[in-house]
């Protein structure tokens, strides 16, 4: 048996419509399905499914359900140049927002795939997830070399800052430039948190799963990613 909970959180501080936080978590309030015991009582694929419900009850227009947005632990996960960093340029270039696809393409697009890198960590060595165009969302310390390295591989990315990411201007810019009026938050504690923490979360969706972990304390994943967000400004 699961237990879903919508909970409304009103949200006056950007102009996107809504930020849905989806989550598939043990009693325990766990989300690494590799720990959680009994495996009988795991979903295969649950939280993807219910993702895929989410975006079915927008009916699939463009910008209004699709497009999901995680950290830079998660972000780091998809990409495929593990523990490697783009390589140097001499090219200058500007901090301003870049787009590998012109503007009428890029507002068609029905599900972006939107990471949190604020210092430019992940190395992608790919430019879309199952489909989804890959964007990142950077701040302006990021280096010429890891935008260099975005370009070359077609991956769009935003400014949300000089040093710390802006989260409500992140999700202004999103919904002014491409259109977005519906996104599925989908990160780890730190992401999710962070956007919480901001008045930015509009609803939930939560999924209790019958299984524990019994872990204690914080992972090193969820620290790290506690620190990785620990610089995000709020409105």
């Amino acid at each position: 048996a699961y237990e879903i909970v919508d909970c409304d959180w009103s949200s006056d501080v950007c102009s996107s419509d809504l930020v849905l936080c989806h989550m598939v978590t043990s009693i325990d309030g766990r989300i690494w399905g590799s720990r959680q015991r009994p495996k009988a009582n795991l979903v295969p694929n649950l939280f993807e499914t219910l993702h895929d419900k989410l975006v079915e009850e927008a009916k699939g227009q463009p910008g209004a359900g699709g497009s999901w947005l995680c950290g830079r632990v998660t972000a780091q996960e998809f990409a495929r140049g593990k523990g490697k960093v783009y390589p140097p340029t001499a090219e200058k270039l500007p901090r301003e927002n870049w787009y590998a696809k012109p503007e009428a393409e890029r507002r068609g697009v029905k599900a972006w795939g939107i990471f949190l890198d604020a210092h430019g960590k992940a190395c992608w060595e790919r430019s879309d997830i199952g489909g989804d165009p890959i964007l990142v969302i950077l701040t302006e310390q990021v280096p010429d070399s890891h935008l260099a390295g975005l370009r070359q591989e077609n991956i769009s990315y935003i400014f949300a800052g000089k040093t710390a990411v802006d989260l409500a201007a992140a999700l202004e810019t999103l919904n002014r430039e491409l259109g977005i009026t519906r996104l599925l938050l989908e990160g780890g504690g730190g992401a999710n948190g962070a956007l919480l923490r901001a008045g930015l979360v509009d609803e939930i969706s939560l999924v209790i799963s019958p299984v524990v972990d019994g872990s204690t304390g914080r992972s090193e994943e969820h620290t790290s990613e506690l620190q990785s967000q620990s610089t995000i400004s709020y409105a």
